[in-house]
């Protein structure tokens, strides 16, 4: 098999990167390198990470590129028990990520492991857990107990 020299190639493929008004984003305050969600179903939500923020023009430049690699902080709850955290695991490769609105989320957190945030609404995937680098060690936090970590998440995107 031959590979032609005159080729280009992205290991992401195409980038998607598009303003949003903050009005419409489920954290209307959104900081650079943060994750962010569109305002829409429960669940369904188009998610991606902040790239820039114009607060003059109350707009966010997201990238909304699928499998686009980013460090986010994670919470490691599981479930919830109506307003307060119930279970909570362990934070291994491949688990899903879930963009988290849940009252009960510290404050700049917006990932979780739950799949429902506290009022039993569907969380929307934002994307799994990778490693960082060949040093990632996995597991990260232990079942039972509650935690923040920063981790490589792959993103759902559009």
């Amino acid at each position: 098999m031959t590979i032609n020299p005159n080729y280009e190639c992205s290991s992401e493929g195409g980038v998607r990167h598009w303003e949003i008004p903050y009005a419409s984003l489920e954290d209307a305050t959104p900081v650079v390198t943060d994750p962010a969600e569109v305002l829409g179903t429960d669940g369904l939500q188009l998610t991606g990470t902040v790239m820039t923020i114009d607060a003059g023009l109350s707009i966010a430049v997201i990238d909304f590129t699928p499998s686009m690699v980013y460090r986010h902080d994670i919470r490691n709850v599981l479930t919830y028990n109506g307003a307060v955290e119930n279970t909570w695991g362990a934070i291994t490769i491949g688990l899903p990520v879930y963009y988290d609105n849940s009252a009960t989320m510290p404050a700049d957190v917006h990932l979780s492991l739950a799949a429902a945030n506290n009022l039993a609404q569907a969380n929307t995937i934002f994307g799994w857990v990778v490693p960082a680098d060949e040093n990632d060690v996995f597991p990260k936090g232990v079942g039972g107990f509650a935690g923040t970590y920063e981790q490589a998440v792959m993103q759902h995107g559009a």
